[in-house]
């Protein structure tokens, strides 16, 4: 049974129209309301009565919710159509977008994964000692408060609350499991009579909590503070900022639900191979240190991964990838807005990528009081700025969007951002993604406005499969006729292995440890062969090889011939003196053979020298002829059986 679409023109200030929407599947329109959310709430409240309702309007969610409840029936669904395209001064051409942007509404996310985080309230306040009792009276009738001071010397009569005194160490964990490490720890001895006394201080002393409230004003105790769940810090000079902290801080009380962002596949990670340092870039780039390194493979703390998923989009080889929700489905978001907006009569698409916080207010603002978006600009909403990386920037070009525009909040890591987009436009040939970093909605609108549009490609990509896989998909549809390797910045995971042929001894030690299987052998005779598509540039053959041979080059090679695999170096193999057999290096063999026969006391005479230039059966065989080979020994001695024994027992 199809849905229903409710429209509403918001007391006509945007124009509608129910052909726009006659291409999509399982939709079918109300006529056009004027004022659902005052004059006509009982016309909305049978169209939620008789459920399968879409209501085109985010606005008024919680009137229309509420009503549902009232009626005792499911919410509807919604759909904000006026924000991202209907309040514009190019809003009576944005029919197309509104189409794409109820597809997009209607695809259904995979369910994430989470865990469950207990907070039983108990709250370790940090800071001077007027600013820090003073929130633990205000949150000691509601949470378990423990305040820690620098000095035992302003105990409170108040015992509605502990006080102890000490130095914090070091602290570590996330809401619900915080472990805190003190030095010169004192507790109140509640015995006596007048001032407050503290017992021996104690160093060393270890002890859990569920949320740390700081208010010091110094270093916050974890990187990316604002990242770590249930660490809350204010500046104790604001009186505002410590109430809202404290206000915060009284609500982190019960079940909570943790997002599990991250999955991992330590078989391609690429960061170590027999303790040889290879790619780190995810270690280097993590805001909040969740990432840390477990042998040859990362370790990932669930617990502490604020979700950025800048790890996922600059992972070389796909082993972190982020899953609230999979790149797969944001390759089909972006596949099913282009091919929308295109079936509903669009011919330009431009993405813009935002946040859910920064983004979606920006927009709203710049439709209520600015120019709103471009009829052609289509708004894709993602939980993280940082995980949308070169791959889908590509991905979205490919499948038939002229521009993607990302539009960076104050909380984005502007790095990767800007190094995911410099790689996309590299490998796209031209500046098609662009990066707005705005603060007014005005500049931002007139941004939108004025950028150049491109064409777009001729022939849509189906984005299906990995990053790698997308990327190159991606580029070939992009710069089809290009028949040599793109130059891709320093840091790109696409590229090349350069060998310098006169250092390279082919000891093979780049390809026993390569992650990916780019650099191999071959079991016939001496040569180093490599696959361009399997390489991930993470280096580890650059740092083992002993010579100093190798150099990465980032490109990406369109061709096939990067999918075989090609010999970067090949010598001639030695024939033993002996069988003739083939064996080793040459080049090798002989440079070992002019350092050591007749030089070194083990290879000093002719016959000894000789066993440098047999294959290793050859020199076990000359060996063990040998009269002082160290496989001689005396004649074995005569097997004892039972009748030996039985013998020596007659003879007593």
């Amino acid at each position: 049974m199809p849905k229903t679409l409710i429209l509403c023109d918001c007391s006509k200030s945007q124009t509608l129209n129910t052909s726009s929407f006659d291409a999509l599947e399982d939709i079918q329109c109300s006529r056009i309301h004027s004022g659902l959310c005052t004059t006509q709430t009982q016309d909305a409240a049978k169209y939620i009565q008789d459920g399968d309702a879409i209501f085109a309007c985010l606005q008024e969610r919680a009137l229309f919710e509420e009503l549902a409840d009232e009626l005792d029936v499911e919410p509807p669904e919604f759909v904000d159509i006026r924000d991202r395209a209907g309040w514009s001064e190019d809003g009576a051409n944005a029919g197309p977008k509104m189409a794409a942007l109820v597809s997009d509404m209607q695809l259904e996310a995979p369910a994430g994964k989470a865990v469950d985080v207990i907070s039983e309230g108990m709250c370790l306040i940090i800071g001077a000692p007027e600013t820090a009792l003073a929130a633990a009276e205000k949150l000691s009738e509601i949470l378990s408060v423990t305040v820690l001071l620098p000095a035992p010397d302003e105990a409170p009569l108040n015992r509605g609350f502990d006080v102890v005194s000490g130095a914090l160490k070091s602290t570590s964990g996330t809401l619900g499991g915080f472990t805190v490490r003190i030095d010169g720890f004192q507790e109140i001895n509640p015995a006596g009579r007048g001032e407050r006394g503290f017992t021996d201080p104690q160093n060393g002393a270890v002890s859990q909590c569920d949320i740390i409230l700081d208010l010091t004003g110094g270093t916050p105790l974890f990187p990316a503070p604002e990242k770590r769940d249930g660490y809350l810090r204010a500046d104790p000079g604001d009186p505002l900022a410590v109430a809202s902290v404290v206000f915060d801080a009284s609500h982190m009380v019960g079940t909570f639900e943790k997002p599990l962002y991250l999955t991992y596949d330590a078989n391609i990670c690429a960061h170590s191979r027999a303790e040889q340092i290879g790619c780190s870039k995810c270690l280097d780039i993590c805001p909040t240190s969740a990432l840390t390194p477990n042998g040859d493979s990362i370790l990932i703390d669930a617990m502490a991964c604020a979700g950025c998923g800048a790890c996922s989009a600059i992972c070389p080889s796909g082993a972190i990838s982020y899953d609230a929700p999979p790149v797969s489905f944001i390759f089909r978001r972006i596949q099913n807005l282009a091919e929308a907006f295109k079936a509903a009569g669009g011919t330009v698409p431009q993405l813009l990528v935002h946040d859910t916080e920064f983004g979606a207010e920006m927009i709203s603002l710049a439709a209520r009081f600015g120019r709103g978006l471009p009829a052609e600009v289509i708004p894709i909403e993602v939980e993280t700025i940082t995980g949308f990386g070169h791959a889908e920037m590509l991905a979205a070009l490919a499948t038939g969007f002229a521009n993607v525009h990302v539009l960076l909040s104050p909380k984005t890591e502007n790095t990767v951002v800007s190094g995911e987009a410099e790689m996309a436009n590299a490998i796209a040939g031209g500046a098609q993604v662009t990066l707005i970093d705005v603060n007014d909605p005005d500049a931002f609108c007139d941004t939108l406005y004025t950028t150049e549009s491109f064409s777009p490609v001729a022939d849509p990509i189906l984005p299906i499969g990995g990053r790698r896989d997308v990327t190159r998909l991606s580029a070939k549809a992009l710069q089809p006729d290009v028949n040599v390797p793109i130059v891709l910045p320093e840091s790109a995971p696409y590229g090349a292995v350069v060998v310098d042929t006169d250092a390279c001894t082919l000891c093979l030690s780049c390809a026993s440890l390569c992650p990916s299987g780019a650099l191999g052998d071959n079991p016939d005779m001496p040569q180093l062969r490599f696959q361009e598509t399997a390489c991930l540039q993470c280096g580890l053959c650059e740092t083992v090889c002993p010579e100093n041979a190798i150099t990465l080059k980032p490109q990406m090679n369109l061709d096939d011939s990067a999918f075989n695999q090609e010999v970067l170096h090949e010598e001639e193999p030695f024939a033993c003196i002996e069988c003739g057999s083939l064996f080793g290096v040459k080049s090798t063999i002989e440079r070992i053979v002019a350092q050591l026969e007749g030089k070194h006391p083990m290879f000093a005479e002719s016959d000894s020298g000789k066993l440098i230039r047999m294959c290793d059966n050859c020199r076990i065989n000359v060996q063990y002829q040998n009269t002082d080979n160290p496989f001689q020994a005396g004649d074995r001695p005569k097997t004892r059986t039972t009748d030996d024994y039985f013998s020596k027992r007659k003879d007593h």
